[in-house]
């Protein structure tokens, strides 16, 4: 026992430090602004939608697009419909005379598949135009200058790969709220991982590499089985030929919103989703980080119930009175090693949320964390060993 307490008390630190890092990486990021004319901006795009099932958001996010100060001559929209059973594809064809183009899938893919997403990605580049890809989800709103910034952050730094920010909206409600913080710490990482060259972190709702960048990596090859990852794996690809290449947008103009789920049981199937290529990475690197952040919340889960639920009987006064001195110290140990991480993480998630400007939503922070510890270790294990529901259809 004396030596599970030191365990816990050394993940703390590690994981503490971790965080702390993270902190100064993120701050280390330079925020990007653009200095070229929109005018002067010569980089054509292809924008890349996969959808299915979309009609509640597909026609906003499209018109944020077209609504863009970009240049109408220097882009595209692709959306591919990914056997979608409600009204997509109809009102996406009310925007084939504004260069919007659609894609069936349907087409392409005549037997069952594992990961539907990234053929239609595959697909759609070949049918690009565009130097540079950019992809986005059809539940997305994207800001003015977006495209704006993406092609004048590519032009300056001569990126193969770009990883941008995403914030989930949140409302009143309390599973919105859980889901914006957590993205918002995932997305703090991301931004400070990619800018140390530590790992190769990022979101499809927001990214873009060179269409050529993509073949020579060789596109989804490999990793075409995997239901996820037609992000951070390709990613991956790409960094291993252009290490030097890949960044991190650190820039207000080009943060994407996209929607949060409704359900918990939803939340889940998303976040075993994720989880779920964690064993797949060619990027070994993340694999220590993944392993301290997940047996650490094991951990601060597993303390407290080594306090509530001891089994042992003591038939003297002084055999109680050791084991409420257990149960004193354990519980006090896990309240200490608990404000110890929300104070780390606060001090990492200021200047993120400052980026966002969602600072108010730090306030329910340290309400959230222990539904973020429980999560995090249920989603993980699923993750590995589970399956999941995502777009109406079951993956192992």
């Amino acid at each position: 026992m004396v030596l599970f307490l030191y365990t816990a008390i050394l993940f703390s630190f590690l994981y503490t430090a971790l965080i702390i890092y993270y902190r100064f990486s993120w701050c280390a990021i330079p925020v990007f602004k653009i200095k070229k004319n929109v005018a002067d901006l010569i980089t054509t795009i292809s924008v890349i939608i996969p959808a299915r099932n979309e009609a509640q958001f597909i026609d906003d996010c499209i018109q944020s697009i077209l609504n863009g100060s970009y240049p109408k001559h220097l882009y595209e929209i692709i959306v591919v419909d990914d056997h979608s059973e409600d009204e997509t594809a109809a009102i996406v064809k009310k925007y084939s005379t504004q260069n919007v183009q659609l894609i069936f899938l349907q087409n392409f893919v005549t037997t069952g598949l594992n990961a539907y997403k990234k053929k239609a990605i595959e697909i759609a580049v070949a049918r690009a135009k565009g130097k540079l890809i950019i992809t986005t989800d059809a539940d997305c709103l994207l800001p003015v200058r977006w495209l704006e910034t993406l092609a004048a952050f590519y032009e300056e730094k001569n990126a193969a790969f770009i990883a941008a920010p995403v914030f989930i909206n949140a409302r009143r409600r309390f599973i919105e709220i859980f889901q914006s913080l957590d993205f918002m710490t995932l997305q703090g990482i991301t931004g400070a991982v990619v800018h140390k060259k530590q790992m190769t972190m990022c979101n499809g709702a927001n990214m873009a590499y060179e269409r050529s960048a993509f073949y020579e990596a060789g596109g989804f090859a490999g990793i075409d089985n995997i239901a996820s990852g037609d992000d951070m794996l390709l990613m991956h690809k790409i960094y291993t030929l252009y290490p030097q290449r890949v960044h991190f947008l650190k820039s207000a103009a080009a943060i994407v919103n996209t929607e949060p789920v409704q359900s918990i049981k939803q939340f889940f199937n998303q976040r075993i989703r994720w989880a779920s290529k964690a064993d797949k990475y060619d990027d070994k690197r993340i694999l220590p980080v993944l392993v301290l952040v997940y047996f650490f919340n094991i951990l601060m889960l597993v303390l407290p119930l080594l306090a509530l639920f001891n089994n042992h009987s003591f038939s003297t006064a002084s055999s109680f009175f050791s084991c409420s001195i257990f149960m004193f110290s354990t519980i006090n140990l896990w309240l200490i090693l608990l404000l110890i991480k929300i104070i780390a993480e606060l001090i990492f998630l200021y200047p993120v949320a400052k980026f966002f400007g969602k600072q108010k939503l730090l306030w329910w922070f340290p309400v959230m964390q222990p539904f973020h510890i429980l999560y995090t270790v249920i989603a993980g294990w699923l993750g590995k060993f589970g399956s999941y529901m995502w777009k109406e259809r079951r993956v192992k």
